[in-house]
């Protein structure tokens, strides 16, 4: 993976530079943790309209490093792990066929509210398949998305069998067509990010659950920032080519961060004590199945990582355990999700730190 970041060019869209987003450090620090470690299972983020949800996501596809991927391979096939490549370039792997390899840029795949489930996950062309004997798949959004980001905006207003189809692909990494007795499959590995407004409802709690974490974002209060933040978007309008020159600095170190913590991840440990404490937190909120000590950990492991060091400590279990959990508490129907305050108490009273936030 390399990791330089180019300066946009005058052909390329021009998107706001991570680094200069002020606030919403909750989403910020969901998102590169899923970046780290795609096996997170990807981010619900819930807020206020006008929060800068899309900006956030648009930001980070942009400051992520080019991929390499087999040429001309419509499922952006990574040729060096038999995970994400598909059976063609496999078979060409056991052909002993040379692969043809270029680098691009992470795709960030945008999924529209009214996508047929056709768009989303292909379609086989029956006819073809017939009078020609070949498997004549037309790939849609999932096979577009692997090794990217998956964005559905509004997810909560999403058909529910496409919602439970988006989830099935980001947790197995796979995504199989089947049609009149031909199945197709391919790799969909990509990070799922799901935004919506809370007004709009919520999403069922069995889908809920599918996500890693959940991040919770609010209009910032403050006036100073909230300056600060209009003058920036103010400054962008005006010459966003200048105003992205003046974070390459950053945007590049970020993008190092995250290259290096993707290498020193399978370094990471979590020490066992610490690991029985995060399932005593999740046995004490009651939280259903194992996802919330799954999640808990690897976010913890994640963050480590992206600091830099191989062993977690109760700090970086501290920082991500609620937005692994909150939306995992049982709960009354007409509740809204526990914004913390509940993980919080059990983290402290199992962790023993009671005393130290009295």
């Amino acid at each position: 993976m390399t990791a330089t970041l180019e300066a946009p060019s005058k052909t390329r869209r021009v998107v706001f530079p991570f680094t200069a987003i002020v606030g919403q450090e909750e989403m910020k620090l969901a998102l590169l943790l899923n970046v780290i470690d795609p096996k997170i299972g990807g981010v619900m983020i819930m807020g206020d309209r006008g929060t800068g949800k899309s900006t956030t996501i648009r930001a980070l596809a942009d400051l992520l490093p080019e991929i390499e991927v087999v040429a001309n391979d419509p499922f952006n096939s990574d040729p060096d792990d038999p995970d994400l490549m598909s059976d063609r370039v496999r078979q060409q792997l056991e052909e002993n066929i040379p692969l043809q390899v270029t680098a691009k840029k992470v795709t960030m795949v945008d999924l529209p509210l009214g996508a047929t489930e056709d768009r989303v996950c292909g379609t086989i062309d029956i006819e073809k398949a017939l009078s020609e004997g070949v498997k004549a798949f037309e790939p849609g959004l999932l096979a577009k998305a692997n090794r990217g980001i998956l964005y559905v905006d509004e997810v909560n207003l999403l058909d529910d069998h496409l919602v439970d189809v988006l989830l099935d692909s980001a947790a197995s990494g796979w995504n199989t067509v089947e049609r009149e007795g031909i199945s197709i499959r391919h790799p969909a590995r990509f990070v799922l990010v799901g935004s919506g407004n809370p007004e709009e409802g919520e999403l069922r709690p069995q889908l809920l659950d599918r996500f890693g974490m959940h991040a919770e974002i609010h209009t910032v209060k403050e006036p100073a920032l909230r300056v600060k933040i209009v003058e920036q978007r103010s400054e962008f309008d005006r010459d966003p080519q200048k105003f992205c020159r003046e974070y390459q600095p950053q945007q590049e170190e970020l993008q190092n961060r995250l290259v290096q913590a993707q290498e020193l991840l399978k370094q990471v440990n979590v020490d066992y004590d610490l690991r029985v404490k995060v399932s005593e937190v999740c046995s004490e909120l009651d939280v259903d199945g194992l996802r919330g000590d799954i999640v808990t950990n690897r976010a913890a492991k994640a963050l480590a990582a992206f600091e830099g060091r191989t062993e977690v400590t109760i700090d970086d279990i501290r920082r991500t355990i609620v937005l692994c959990l909150r939306h995992r508490l049982r709960k009354d129907p007409l509740e809204t999700i526990d914004s913390g305050y509940k993980v919080n108490k059990a983290f402290n009273r199992v962790f023993g730190l009671e005393t130290e936030e009295s």
